[in-house]
């Protein structure tokens, strides 16, 4: 979306008419005194303490513990609520996604597969797509999210002649579910100037059609950007429903905390300002593309407080080094398992080259910020890890924490790595349930798949780490992140690497304290300790009752500094 256009006529409605401010009204207010009685209050502190009961005064946790000590803290004006057996936790911390992205369905078709949609034949994807563009006016752009090649029938990428068929009116672009390629219709491929002479770009490729340089309609990596930025350029009604049905999504699956993991100035701004609308509940951290804000964050121009908030955070610079395995563009010391396209030592390729990602990391680092760099092969994170080490040598920082994102096939000498230098990774731990079967069958094959996201590996050499998501590039459902982690079985129902599995406590921490401590967010977030933000949420039950059910769990409350922004019943 064009975040300028969208600032610009944001500023006019507040001022000129006032409606969104009104919707900022709608968030409740904080009760003076709220005390959670007869639970269990998972507190997530250095013990994971389990209590009672919980106080709350105002936006903040006042005190921890049993029933009868908190009770002797309530007086008339004290909101008691009994919780009954039911499990208090701190609110669910987004470690790594791209909100708003999930409210993509309500401006674009849902082309995914079985567990996440419906489709599983191209015919099937085309419908969705000829669906979106009857109800879209001539000459805007017509968008779908989420096919899988590897889950379709035909086992391929829509092509750009069959997008063509879907309309001639409008661009067509279907994404791809790993988010980082998409196909584009000849008018979209004309509106950002893509033609047989245009050469691929760095750390991209433009597919091509056989015995020709003519496109065929596949962007990979870098070369998808023109039409990305193009495609998002929707009208503020829809941008606004696209941010609420993100944030009612989240607040449903308990995310008191989301992530806008790798942005640009202009979706900085529009961000802050629905938070400060109250159209997005929810404490937001960004993190802006080193691309995108350039040279702003070396020579002084980049201020974090014209985008910050009091609930949102500008959070670490990110980089993005490689890019899906699942797409075949992932980094690999080692070919794919399959051969990509016919070629047996085909291994992907770096989205920047080594040289420049010791620039940037270096320069950044020199500078001060946190940095977060998205590696999901092995041989991306290696040139991440050199580069780090390098940057570290030079200008060393005591406690750095930079965000190694995804890890996936991080190897065991580079866990340990990480510990020296200290790394700390997000694992993308549900893709053993979502890509598990194929990431043994296809991509990386039965030894490499076996330790995928390894956080046994982690836990062994005192790395801490958070897990994530990638939201929208599966469902917000932390739960099934925690599930993941600790039995890693996937969608076939077969067990990816057993030795890598965590237990329940660990894989709850990854998702609420460590993914505070990763973004320096521990002393006000991530654990229910006096003093701290009263983020917290009401679990129909507790994990640790039937570790294979908790993903079934639900959560029936969620508030944030003390206010109930979601309740279910």
């Amino acid at each position: 979306m064009n975040w300028k256009t969208v600032f610009v006529v944001l500023l006019a409605l507040i001022f000129g008419v006032g409606v969104l401010m009104k919707i900022a009204l709608r968030t409740p207010p904080a009760p003076a005194h709220q005390a959670f009685i007869n639970g269990n209050v998972f507190t997530m502190d250095d013990d994971n303490a389990v209590v009672e009961a919980l106080s709350t005064r105002g936006e903040l946790i006042e005190a921890v513990g049993s029933t009868d000590a908190i009770m002797a803290l309530v007086d008339d004006d004290t909101e008691v609520i009994d919780l009954q057996g039911r499990t208090v936790l701190p609110g669910f911390i987004d470690a790594h996604g791209h909100f708003p992205g999930s409210g993509l369905r309500v401006v674009a078709a849902d082309l995914n597969s079985p567990p996440i949609g419906n489709n599983k034949t191209m015919a099937e994807v085309m419908t969705a797509l000829r669906g979106q563009a009857e109800k879209t006016a001539p000459g805007d752009w017509v968008s779908g999210f989420g096919y899988d090649d590897t889950l379709l029938v035909e086992q391929r990428h829509p092509t750009r002649a069959e997008l063509d068929e879907v309309s001639m009116e409008h661009p067509v672009v279907a994404m791809h579910i790993s988010g980082h390629m998409l196909v584009a219709n000849s008018m979209a491929l004309e509106q950002v100037g893509i033609t047989a002479a245009t050469p691929n770009p760095e750390g991209g490729v433009i597919g091509r059609l056989p015995n020709s340089q003519e496109p065929n309609g596949l962007l990979e990596e870098t070369a998808r950007m023109a039409v990305m930025r193009q495609m998002q350029d929707i009208s503020l009604v829809d941008t606004y429903r696209l941010m609420k049905a993100a944030a009612n999504e989240y607040l449903a699956a308990g995310v008191t905390t989301a992530q806008s993991g790798g942005v640009s100035s202009g979706l900085a701004t529009g961000l802050s300002w629905f938070s400060k609308l109250g159209v997005v509940p929810q404490r937001l951290v960004v993190f802006p593309f080193a691309e995108e804000f350039s040279e702003t964050l070396l020579n002084g121009e980049y201020a974090p407080a014209d985008f910050s908030g009091d609930k949102l955070l500008m959070g670490p610079i990110k980089i993005v080094a490689d890019g899906s395995i699942q797409g075949f563009t992932g980094y690999l010391s080692d070919p794919y398992y399959t051969p990509y396209q016919g070629d047996d030592n085909y291994r992907g390729y770096p989205s920047v080259t080594r040289e420049r990602l010791f620039e940037q990391v270096q320069a950044l680092h020199k500078a001060g910020y946190q940095i977060a760099i998205h590696g999901n092969g092995d041989q991306s994170i290696e040139d991440i890890l050199d580069a780090f080490e390098a940057a570290q040598t030079v200008y060393p920082v005591d406690d750095p924490r930079m965000i190694l994102i995804h890890s996936q096939m991080a190897r065991e000498d580079q866990i340990a790595r990480m510990r020296e230098l200290g790394v700390t990774p997000s694992f993308f731990t549900a893709h053993t349930w979502y890509w598990g079967d194929r990431h043994r069958d296809i991509f990386m094959g039965p030894e490499r798949a076996a330790v995928m996201s390894p956080s046994r590996w982690a836990l062994d050499y005192g790395v801490r780490f958070s897990s994530h998501l990638d939201t929208p590039v599966t469902p917000m459902l932390p739960l099934q992140a925690v599930w993941s982690q600790v039995h890693r079985i996937t969608y076939d129902g077969d067990v990816l690497g057993p030795e890598q599995r965590i237990g329940v406590m660990d894989a709850l921490r990854a998702v609420t304290i460590d993914a505070a401590w990763q973004i320096f967010q521990e002393d006000n977030r991530g654990s229910l300790e006096p003093g701290k933000y009263a983020d917290i949420i009401v679990l129909s039950g507790s994990p640790l009752d039937d570790a294979m059910a908790m993903r079934d769990l639900v959560v029936e409350r969620t508030l944030i500094g003390g206010a109930t922004v979601y309740q279910k019943y």
